[in-house]
């Protein structure tokens, strides 16, 4: 005998009972909750529900609901079988099934879903079937022809698939790709894909093993494999063996490096590497990682007995052990403080260059330990830095600038001349409450280095000094005071005032350094006073509009004391252009302080249009007017001679910046003689994307600067592109080229594919600039990589 309950479209214009809507499933018993219209039906529809309600509700459960939804409910009371008929969504502790009939077999506590099947887990994976067979709590299942799509973008295909246990399944014939793009024709075969006779997903485990696989290009096999594991799509870190990658070099000969990594806990890692190399030996390598509560860390070390170590003969590498160890990481010690440190050390210069497969290859030169913490008005940093340098000795006697005095030659003893600068302390504060209206702020450094070798050169018969063997200390303090006043007619007037006081500390300088004062200690101090003037004409059109802003700066100062009796290390590297014409101090660093009267002018101009596009651009020059111009004398290194600000007046600076809004984009930077209007500086660089190309090229011009010993102008040209071909395919190249020596620096091209979850690229580098003995570094670099499967990498060496 059977019981139907139907809700037909009909029925409900009678006004009777809307269809059953939330039907709460416990195990599966069913709570039917009905809704009455005007009309209340019948007697014995009344009846017939409840006998339907009761007769459902025998096995729920209290511990798991299912809310179904259906156009129509029948139950079987002969077969204790419940149908669900028309558009029937089940949801379930996460699951959510679909389908156009479920029947629920009460007697065996399974279900079969039918036509358009779709089932949802809860981790987001997608079945889709025309029939599929569940166990009442979803932990089991089977199903003939299916498809699985993951959240990861990869898609299971098989004849056949049953699950079990609740977390394995088990597909037979199938497949396993992975998928990017909704538009491919269902009946183009992916690009890769792997085809087994067995997939079992154990999703506890989290672990995909595949039996008697094969993986197929364009639909044909081109590799058996009798059996391969890999990690689940979810999974980021899984013990177990990562894809290799290859080594060629003329030095170290072929090699694989076969990578292994040990998952030991979801905070930390180990992962070893080993290379076997067909001229050099093993070379091994082993990285550490830990996450903690406040930050995280990482140690990592490499290193090889060589079997060949004169391959690297007049260089550092020409020994039997060679290796580096690096470690880095950073902690929080509360909100506002952290500490860190990056750190490497080699047992050779060129150990990580010769290397360069050591996943820490370009951690190599700069070791530093810091301490640093900021709030909304203060910052303080303090940091430790050495320097082990790659560069190898050489011979300079061709140069002409080895020094004259007892000092080193320029090419000889490079890491003696390398400082440990520890500390460097940076403190800076902005006062909470306005002093005269304005902003007060207060900001100080202390720098101490220490030296072993003097490093110098020589240009028309004088030394000069890049850095002084001994110890060196130096703590600066000042104070700066702003204030920004509108007048009614749009005037801008800025008054500023600073003062600050310099302390060095001098211990067992080189005393061949005749120049250097023999005071253990020194002074300096520098106020000033000076005012800022802007004002900005806006001129409105139609499309747009566009502003110019004449600024005019004027500082007074007294003379720099002591210019050249005191180190000079970090102020070495002197740019004068658009970007630091209106600084107080155009020095780079705390060792110089500018002095005298100067007067900075420039104008500002900015076109802007309706449509996004822009022009911004600024002219302007220096002028020294009263007390000793600190440019014009030379210190210790001479950094301020062909500076531009030498003379009273100085060069013209400009630069200009153009946006089209449509994929171009120009800018250049400029100094030009203060008489001719000869460039003596230019630097340009535009980009651009149209269509299929994205290119880029940057032009760069530096005059001579013949009192720091760089005899003649130099000039360069970098370009790089790229043209997508296809929607896949993709060459690009790059080229830079030295104009003044007329040779070519650096040159590449490659090309390269990337499809559905599939990339190839292969490269081609020369590399002139590395001074490494070798005229020409040429380098082959290989990529190939499936995704969720790996990449692998083939590059070469010098050779």
């Amino acid at each position: 005998m059977a019981l139907a309950s139907r809700f037909a479209p009909s029925f409900l214009k009678q006004g009777a009972v809307r269809p059953a809507r939330g039907l709460f499933i416990r195990g599966l018993g069913l709570v039917i909750a009905t809704s009455l219209a005007a009309a209340a039906p019948g007697i014995g529809q009344v009846q017939a529900q409840d006998a339907l309600a009761g007769a459902l509700q025998v096995r729920v459960k209290p511990d798991a609901q299912m809310l179904l939804e259906a156009g129509e409910l029948t139950y079987d009371f002969d077969r204790d079988q419940i149908s669900a008929i028309g558009k029937v969504e089940i949801f379930y502790d996460g699951f959510t099934l679909e389908a156009e009939r479920v029947d629920f077999d009460r007697k065996n506590g399974k279900m079969i879903a039918r036509g358009y099947v779709r089932l949802t887990e809860p981790d987001g994976n997608v079945v889709t079937t025309n029939e599929m067979q569940l166990s009442d709590d979803f932990a089991e299942g089977f199903a003939n022809s299916l498809q699985l799509d993951t959240p990861e973008r990869t898609r299971f295909i098989a004849d056949r698939a049953t699950r079990s246990a609740g977390n394995v399944t088990t597909f037979e014939n199938g497949l396993y790709t992975v998928y990017t793009n909704a538009g491919r024709p269902a009946d183009k075969p992916p690009l890769w894909r792997l085809r087994a006779q067995k997939i079992i997903h154990n999703q506890q485990e989290q672990v995909v093993h595949f039996e008697d696989a094969s993986l197929e290009f364009f639909g044909q096999p081109i590799a058996y494999m009798p059996y391969l594991s890999m990690p689940d799509p979810t999974v980021k870190r899984k013990t177990g063996f990562l894809m290799p990658s290859g080594v060629y070099s003329e030095r170290l000969g072929v090699g694989v490096a076969l990578p292994y990594f040990w998952a030991l806990d979801p905070s930390y890692d180990l992962s070893a590497t080993l290379t076997p190399l067909s001229k050099q030996g093993v070379l091994s390598e082993a990285v550490w990682r830990q996450r903690l509560v406040s930050g995280s860390y990482r140690v990592a070390a490499a290193g090889l007995f060589q079997a060949k170590p004169s391959e690297f003969r007049g260089t550092s590498g020409d020994r039997r052990w060679r290796g580096a160890i690096h470690t880095d990481g950073e902690f929080r010690i509360s909100r506002d403080w952290y500490w860190g440190w990056d750190l490497t050390h080699k047992t050779d210069r060129a150990f990580l260059r010769d290397y360069d497969s050591v996943s820490f290859a370009r951690s190599d030169e700069v070791s530093q330990i810091y301490l640093a913490g900021q709030t909304e008005r203060n910052a303080l940093s303090v940091k430790a830095y050495a320097f082990q340098i790659s560069q190898e000795d050489y011979n300079s006697a061709p140069d002409g600038h080895d020094p004259i005095g007892p000092f080193a030659k320029v090419g000889s003893s490079l890491q003696d001349k390398q400082p440990y600068v520890l500390p460097v302390i940076d403190y800076n504060y902005v006062f909470e409450n306005p002093i005269a209206g304005g902003e007060l702020s207060l900001s100080s450094n202390f720098t101490s280095l220490t030296r072993s070798k003097t490093d110098a050169f020589a240009f028309n018969g004088v030394d000069r000094f890049r850095g002084i063997d001994g110890t060196f200390s130096r703590l600066s303090v000042q104070t700066d005071w702003r204030r920004t006043v509108i007048d009614p007619i749009g005037q801008v007037f800025t008054p500023f005032a600073y003062v600050r006081g310099d302390l060095f500390f001098l211990a067992s300088q080189d005393k061949n350094v005749t120049e250097l004062t023999d005071d253990a200690f020194a002074g300096r101090f520098m106020p000033a006073a000076g005012l800022e003037y802007r004002y900005p004409f806006v001129a409105a059109f139609d499309g747009g509009n566009q502003i110019i802003e004449p600024v005019a700066q004027v500082i007074v100062r007294p003379d720099e004391q002591r210019i050249g009796q005191l180190p000079n290390d970090d102020a070495q590297s002197l740019v004068f252009d658009a970007s630091t014409l209106f600084d107080y101090d155009k020095f780079s660093g705390f060792d110089r302080a500018e002095g005298g009267t100067r007067a900075n002018i420039g104008l500002n101009y900015k076109l802007q249009f309706d449509s996004g596009e822009y022009l911004s651009a600024m002219f302007g020059r220096s002028f020294h007017l009263a007390g000793r111009n600190s440019y014009a004398k030379a210190d210790l290194l001479g950094a301020t001679q062909n500076s531009g600000l030498e003379t009273g007046r100085s060069d013209y600076v400009g630069s200009a910046y153009f946006d089209t809004r449509h994929g171009v984009k120009l800018g250049a930077q400029a100094r030009l003689d203060e008489k001719s209007f000869a460039v003596r500086r230019l630097q340009a660089q535009a980009t651009a994307t149209y269509g299929p190309v994205v290119s880029s090229l940057a032009y760069a011009f530096l005059g001579a600067q013949p009192d720091l010993g760089i005899d003649k102008p130099r000039e360069e040209v970098l370009g790089a592109s790229s043209l997508r071909l296809s929607d896949n395919w993709r060459i690009f190249g790059s080229l830079r080229y030295d104009m003044e020596n007329r040779n070519v620096v650096q040159n590449g091209f490659g090309v390269g594919y990337d499809d559905e979850g599939f990339s190839l690229s292969v490269a081609y580098q020369e590399d002139r600039s590395r001074n490494n003995n070798e005229s020409v570094d040429r380098t082959v670099f290989f990529r190939f990589g499936l995704r969720t499967i790996g990449d692998t990498q083939v590059s070469t060496g010098s050779f």
